[in-house]
């Protein structure tokens, strides 16, 4: 029996279900249930019926996993799959700003620590982040940890008051103008897709700026018939899968590292013996949940 027969097998015998997110290498979507960006995965888990969920991802995303499904058991194929942005804030930083700000609302991108989601007000994901934002009573806004899709939101709602935390995702940061800019030289009819996670010089540059699974709507429905993509290269296979007939360009060749650790083998072994589950201090477990909980009910 091959890797991928074995996982299907495991999925029906446990009442698993198999989530991935765009940036996990192609062949684990080959056996997912389910692949999408962090908003769509956070919906999917919390209505599943499945009594095991498997979350091919990185850490971050296992813990949302958790709170929104506490009685599921959740595995993650490799627990040293991290984001290094989730880890660019911190809990005095966020109550320094508080000790600053009357009527202030902290948001956080759903790429963070479960501690950051505890001191949180609301979670976002880029694909609901302007949304939830726009619908807050709130004048000022704290947006951790990534300090570019809070300008990226920020410049669209200018009566708000933005305090912009120094977070990054190195992968985004690392497609730069100079280079972009060189890649339109080469590919001329081109339009440009990228990620709210650039950097702003980037985006400036842009023809269209969205989450992942924004990227892939806006793709199916240009006439463009080639196009630059500015994020993570795992999307592409969805792009390639769901458009054939076009043609796609990376800036260089953007890869997370992490998002790649997570192989069929390790789907396999934690199907097999339900190995690497993830828990949630108790203790933590309500502040975080109900900052996820609001944004999930804010973005309907």
């Amino acid at each position: 029996m091959s890797i991928i027969d074995e996982i299907n097998d495991l999925k029906k015998k446990k009442n698993a279900v198999i989530l991935s997110h765009y940036y996990v290498n192609d062949e684990i979507k080959a056996v997912s249930d389910y692949t999408g960006d962090s908003y769509y995965l956070s919906k999917i888990a919390r209505d599943t019926d499945a009594d095991i969920i498997v979350l091919c991802g990185v850490s971050f995303m296992g813990e949302s996993a958790k709170l929104l499904n506490p009685d599921k058991k959740v595995l993650l194929p490799d627990i040293t799959a991290d984001c290094p942005m989730a880890h660019m804030a911190s809990v005095d930083y966020i109550e320094k700003v508080r000790s600053r700000y009357d009527d202030l609302a902290v948001v956080c991108y759903i790429n963070s620590t479960l501690l950051l989601k505890c001191s949180s007000d609301v979670c976002v994901t880029s694909a609901n982040a302007l949304k939830v934002v726009s619908t807050l009573p709130n004048k000022n806004i704290l947006f951790i940890p990534d300090e570019n899709l809070g300008r990226y939101v920020a410049e669209q709602l200018p009566d708000k008051n933005f305090i912009f935390n120094p977070g990054f995702c190195p992968i985004h940061k690392n497609i730069t103008a100079a280079e972009l800019a060189e890649c339109k030289i080469k590919h001329p009819d081109a339009e440009v897709l990228s990620h709210p996670e650039c950097t702003p010089d980037v985006l400036a540059i842009s023809d269209y700026i969205g989450s992942t699974s924004g990227i892939l709507k806006y793709a199916g429905e240009s006439t463009s018939k080639s196009f630059i993509i500015c994020t993570e290269c795992g999307i592409l296979y969805e792009l390639r899968e769901k458009y054939p007939d076009k043609t796609f360009y990376t800036v260089g060749a953007p890869t997370c590292a992490d998002m790649k650790k997570v192989t069929p083998e390790k789907v396999l072994d934690v199907l097999r013996n339900e190995k690497n589950e993830v828990f949630v201090d108790d203790a933590l477990k309500q502040k975080a949940l109900a900052a996820l909980d609001k944004m999930l009910e804010l973005a309907k």
